[in-house]
């Protein structure tokens, strides 16, 4: 209990949101959101660890994200991805569109120190972008100067991220009708 009493007291000094302010901000009313759980076989944890590449953490088995409608369309699908940069925690919302691209990023929480931070301005090359060769550091990504650690880390989160949503298919599977 303590240790969560001081990653949330970090997060709120850095400008953290909750889920719930960050999935506001995502999908606005009158949108509804709606959480859902998707428990994932040893073989599919395993096709998300291949698609999202050799340098991604190893994907959980039990994912929950959060699918967005709005006139009973889908709008969006929200997960959270906790991770480590350095030798603390982050945690980023993405938001992944009807048509498999990152549609908006948010900074959950970051308890590295504050000129780590990953900018509005280099998390907006991450929009509009697919689960590709291209979303890499190797790729078309641009590091940010004195924060490589942090740009490391979120691009792995977002080729995790678009690997599970491939393989939950929380939009076609049926959760998007």
């Amino acid at each position: 209990m303590a240790a969560a009493l001081l990653i949330a007291r970090g997060a709120a000094a850095q400008g953290g949101l909750t889920q719930q302010e960050a999935l506001r901000l995502a999908f606005p009313e009158p949108a509804v959101v709606e959480r859902r759980t998707a428990f994932l076989s040893v073989a599919q944890v395993a096709q998300a660890r291949a698609l999202a590449g050799e340098d991604a953490e190893d994907p959980p088995s039990v994912v929950t994200y959060y699918v967005a409608r709005r006139d009973g369309r889908v709008i969006g699908v929200a997960y959270f991805d906790a991770h480590r940069v350095r030798t603390l925690p982050e945690v980023l919302m993405f938001v992944v569109g009807p048509e498999g691209t990152i549609q908006r990023t948010e900074v959950v929480q970051f308890s590295e120190p504050p000129e780590y931070r990953p900018l509005p301005a280099w998390l907006a090359q991450l929009l509009g972008r697919p689960l590709a060769p291209e979303l890499s550091m190797k790729g078309d990504l641009r590091a940010m100067t004195g924060a490589t650690l942090t740009s490391r880390a979120a691009v792995r989160a977002a080729r995790r991220i678009l690997a599970l949503h491939a393989i939950i298919q929380p939009i076609t599977a049926g959760v998007g009708k």
